[in-house]
């Protein structure tokens, strides 16, 4: 463990850098010149602002852009010039008569807030780019009018490169092992890794994406698709300020979601509130073909309708403090609760050989859920000085926990009318989490930097699955013990990283290597622990695994760079996918955990190159190419078992394939040819081969799909904006299941009143109510066809008031580089 720490520590990376312009020409001796900006009142340092050397003609003799804490530094032939200041919606500033005979440092500049020039910032505001870094891209959600009243999910729905499939799996590159953080974080908010929780908060609580396809080693190595960081509002600003948002959606809903901010030269309190009631009604279709000569009934018709009704309450309230000029101290905590109805009504028809109905019955069953999440976090932040030299210190705690309450009745409705013994499932989720960190950087010249730490993750789920079922109707309910358990899983991670970045001209490298130490622990307690096979019910498993990560980019011109990423993730099995026990999604359909699951490794590689074509055009691109061992895969099996029906019960169970090879390109644009029209658009295709087999099954497949998604937004007269969102994904399949594509068109109109401070908006959620998943599963013994509907088309109607707030402005300042600190990630 001692070698591995100190090899851990030779590897590293991380760099800050300005991007100085190429200086003209010139014969007289060329000097340094270094400085810093930082925003009035706040001391915080503006990231991009723009520092020129004009002569006495007035004319640009060089020039550059500060860095991620305000720094520059330039490169400038000798002479006498007037220093002018820029940046977006603050005032510009000149320092005349500068004379450059030798390096120099010049005074900390400071710039104020142009209250004047904001409104016409916010057009410039709404064209920025995508911001890119060494190890990943970022992506301002607030931007997106298709999002008022939407969901944290479907946000990311709308964020290039990502994939919400029709039941919110998220897919990034069209791989589903994506490892979601909330401010850098593993986190309650996300749901403890399941996706549900997403489907609950407000878009509007979100400030950023970043999408990481490479990353650092600062970030956890979990997930073999990649990273998907969900940075958190929070205001910047001096004095109080914030907004209210409402809206009235059709399937019935309704929202509200406050953010307010106080901050001073002292502290800083924010907090982010919101009430959510939505309702929605979904479909399903199944068609199951049997070939077994055992089966009385050889086709089964399903019809599914879903009726949903959801409430939410969130909160997030932070305080920070600082503790000096160079230090603070942040605590903040975060709830949720959610109160679920579902009512799903399954319709089943079987016929038999002779293509006749046989058999109709009738399933309800009826779902309440509770949901109740809390996470109490405290960091602390020391700037030894203001190059970037920095300690940070983190603890985290939260906790949650899930009831789900289900009663299911049935009827067989033809031949003649019977009712049949109902169920009972009750299901409770216990999670606790406590997380600790420790971050140092050290920059050691003038563009290199070094960074170290350790991150202790400690992980537990409680899961307590309870079944009982009428003897005969109307009787009393007798627990199954056949499937009745509580299961108990625990996963603990340490780790160790380290990095190190430099510039060398125009060629940037981050290089890195993280060590993770991975305890899977599980237990299971039950009346009946044989039944269901021949598995490992109680486990206990160590891994421990070093993961390299290598960044480099080099910089053709100011407008135009390549890169190459190289990094080796690793992709764990949530609780679920280790639990041994079934649970049923119906009678004949049942999911049963592999506690034999072992973790998958990936190594990635990703080449990029970046384009500006002036203010209007930037072109990204990027090949990629993935080998994964052991990759997860869930496959469909007959268990040999029937229902009392006669009906083969089906098992679906996740195994480790031998290998996942896959490779890909992706391409986006985003193009603002004139003040009012703004287009962006990305392509993504992928190709994928996987091998292996279980039970004597071979389920080796090759799989060739791609996605697209397509933007448009125009600024028409009267200050209305109007914007188009549209996804098409191409068809695709695995070793039993061909899916087909999927189109979905979203549209939104916004006009803004009140001078600004308040803005009236509306959208349609899938304009054709077109986003459905259509499949095909093959095997052996059945042939199955489906239609899911999660969601239907929707309507929203939103409204948001700003005070002491002005439209979301181009400005990055030193909480935000916290998160994202150039190479740190």
């Amino acid at each position: 463990m001692k070698n591995i720490f100190v090899i851990s520590f030779i590897f590293a990376s991380n760099l800050v850098f300005g991007q100085p312009s190429s200086p003209v020409t010139s014969v007289e001796r060329d000097y340094k010149v270094s400085g810093k900006v930082l925003e009035m009142g706040t001391n915080l340092p503006l990231e991009y602002a723009s520092v020129s050397f004009l002569d006495s003609q007035g004319k640009i003799v060089s020039g550059g852009i500060t860095d991620l804490e305000g720094q520059y530094e330039i490169v400038v032939p000798e002479g006498v010039y007037t220093v002018q200041y820029d940046f977006i919606s603050f005032q510009t500033k000149q320092l005349k008569n500068t004379v450059v005979d030798s390096n120099i440092t010049m005074p900390d500049v400071y710039l104020e807030i142009d209250s004047e020039t904001l409104d016409e910032v916010i057009v410039r505001a709404e064209t920025t780019e995508v911001q890119i870094r060494l190890d990943k891209k970022i992506y301002n959600i607030g931007k997106d009018l298709t999002t008022s009243g939407a969901t944290v999910s479907d946000a990311l729905d709308n964020i290039p490169s990502v994939t919400v499939d029709v039941d919110g799996a998220i897919s990034l590159r069209g791989n589903e092992n994506v490892r979601i953080l909330i401010n850098g974080k593993p986190s309650a908010i996300a749901g403890f890794g399941s996706t549900d929780a997403l489907r609950q908060l407000p878009a509007e609580s979100i400030e950023r994406v970043e999408v990481i396809t490479s990353p650092s080693a600062r970030y956890d190595a979990e997930g073999t698709a990649g990273i998907l960081n969900i940075i958190l509002r929070k205001e910047k600003t001096l004095g109080l300020n914030g907004s209210v948002q409402t809206n009235l959606r059709y399937p019935t809903g309704s929202g509200v979601t406050g953010n307010v901010n106080l901050r001073t030269d002292k502290f800083n309190i924010f907090n982010t509130t919101g009430f959510d009631y939505r309702e929605s009604p979904g479909n399903a279709f199944f068609k199951n073909t049997y070939f077994s000569n055992n089966v009385d009934n050889p086709l089964v018709i399903e019809e599914r309708d879903y009726d949903r009704q959801q409430k939410g309450f969130n909160t997030n309230l932070g305080f920070e403090y600082f503790l000096t000029e160079t230090s603070s101290i942040t605590a903040a905590g975060f709830f949720r609760i959610s109160d679920g109805d579902d009512l799903t009504t399954n319709i089943t028809d079987e016929f038999n050989s002779s293509n006749m109905l046989a058999e109709s019955r009738t399933r309800i069953e009826n779902e309440l859920e509770d949901d109740t999440n809390f996470q109490f976090s405290l960091n602390y932040v020391n700037n030894f000085n203001t190059d970037g030299h920095k300690l940070e210190a983190q603890f985290q705690w939260e906790t949650g926990e899930e009831t789900e309450e289900s009663l299911i009745e049935e009827t067989n409705t033809f031949p003649m009318r019977e009712v049949l013994p109902a169920e009972q499932i009750v299901q409770k989720e216990d999670e606790t989490e406590y997380l600790f960190q420790v971050d140092y950087v050290l920059p050691i010249g003038e563009h290199a930097q070094f960074e170290a730490g350790y991150r202790g993750d400690f992980e537990n789920t409680i899961t307590d699955y309870l079944l009982r079922e009428e003897l005969t109707v109307g009787g009393g309910f007798v627990r199954n013990d056949s499937l009745s358990n509580v299961f108990d899983f625990t996963q603990n991670v340490h780790a160790l990283y380290s990095q190190y970045g430099n510039k060398l001209g125009k060629f940037s490298f981050l290089l890195g290597v993280r060590m993770e130490a991975t305890t899977l622990k599980g237990a299971v307690t039950g009346e009946d622990v044989t039944s269901t096979g021949d598995f490992n019910f109680n486990f206990d498993k160590d891994y421990i695994g070093l993961f390299p990560t290598v960044n480099l980019v080099y910089e053709l011109s100011e407008a135009e760079n390549i890169s190459l990423g190289y990094n080796r993730r690793i992709n764990r099995p949530r609780s679920w996918f280790v639990n041994p026990f079934p649970s049923r999604s119906s009678e004949a359909n049942v999911f049963q955990g592999n506690p034999d699951l072992d973790p998958s490794y990936a190594s990635a590689f990703d080449l990029g190159y970046l384009r500006k074509f002036g203010q209007k055009l930037t072109l990204t691109s990027s090949v990629y190419y993935q080998y994964e061992t052991d990759a997860f895969e869930r496959i469909q099996e007959e268990t040999g078992q029937q229902t009392p029906n006669g009906i083969p019960i089906i098992r679906s169970i996740p195994i480790n394939l031998a290998t996942n090879e896959r490779i890909g390109f992706e391409a986006a644009i985003l193009y603002n040819p004139l003040d009012w029209l703004r287009f962006n658009g990305s392509f993504n295709f992928f190709r994928f081969e996987t091998e292996g087999d279980f039970n004597g099954v071979d389920y080796g497949s090759k799989n060739t799909s791609w996605f697209a998604r397509g933007s448009t937004k125009v600024s028409l007269p009267y200050k209305i904006d109007w914007q188009t969102n549209m996804f098409y994904r191409g068809p695709s399949n695995n070793a039993q299941t061909e899916n087909e594509g999927l189109l979905s068109v979203n549209l939104a109109l916004s006009k803004d009143v009140f001078g600004d401070n308040g803005t009236i908006g509306f959208n349609v959620s899938d304009l054709f109510n077109s986003r459905k998943r259509r499949s095909l599963t093959t095997t052996d013994s059945f042939i199955s066809e489906s239609e899911f509907q999660w969601r239907e088309r929707q309507f929203t109607l939103s409204f948001t008031y700003r005070f002491n707030q002005k439209k979301q402005r181009q400005q990055r300042t030193r909480e935000e580089n916290f998160e994202d600190e150039g190479f740190e990630g």
